[in-house]
């Protein structure tokens, strides 16, 4: 069966808040850190990556994770999972997106915009949030 044809949708993650000093990257499809970069004093860090969006809709990539047949996220690697050897964490971030709202992604879309998803990088005790993160989204254009 051939595979369905989608539009090629610009995604951006930002981190607010991240741990100073810490290795945060994007998984890559083959499990390595891409695109690793830590803050200095706590600004925020973006990934910028493409992301298939067909009908449905349905979402792939080379960063598109899946779990189960709905289930589509991203992961953010952290410390010594991000390429920090020396870290004293080795962690994961989950951010869902096979519950962006149709309306947002056909927004970005149409004027070759942006999904931006933002989420934040400390958890309540400082140290890097991981497993599954509560997220907002909006369309930049």
């Amino acid at each position: 069966m051939a595979r369905a044809v989608g539009t090629v949708v610009a995604f951006r993650i930002v981190i607010k808040q991240p741990v100073p000093g810490v290795l945060y990257s994007l998984q890559s499809k083959d499990g390595q850190p891409l695109d690793p970069k830590s803050s200095r004093n706590g600004e925020a860090l973006t990934f910028d990556f493409p992301v298939i969006v067909s009908a449905g809709p349905k979402f792939s990539g080379d960063q598109v994770r899946r779990e189960g047949p709905e289930r589509r996220f991203v992961y953010l690697r952290i410390g010594q999972l991000a390429g920090d050897v020396k870290s004293p964490w080795s962690r994961r971030m989950k951010i869902d997106i096979h519950d962006i709202d149709k309306a947002l992604l056909e927004r970005a879309s149409a004027v070759q915009g942006t999904v931006e998803i933002t989420v934040t990088g400390t958890a309540k005790d400082g140290t890097p949030a991981c497993a599954t993160v509560p997220s907002s989204r909006a369309a930049r254009a």
